[in-house]
């Protein structure tokens, strides 16, 4: 169990990393280097905005639940 907790927990902390680079800046950014005018396109529309903050977020919960879980498998 711990072994799976572990690889989860680097998985999800290279996503977040990931998803947050992709998120759209004040000045731009990592975002708009890719594509330029194309990525600032695509970085506008809300739609992919919100999606890409659902899933920002739905990473962060799972990696503090991977970490909540370690934390009790280690100190029991």
């Amino acid at each position: 169990m711990e072994l799976v907790l572990n690889v989860l927990l680097v998985l999800t902390s290279v996503l977040l990393i990931v998803l947050i680079l992709l998120h759209r800046g004040k000045g731009g950014g990592l975002s708009s280097m890719f594509g330029g005018a194309v990525s600032s396109q695509l970085s506008g529309s809300s739609v992919v905005e919100k999606n890409l903050n659902r899933l920002t977020v739905f990473a962060g919960l799972v990696w503090a639940v991977c970490i909540i879980g370690l934390g009790i498998l280690i100190k029991a």
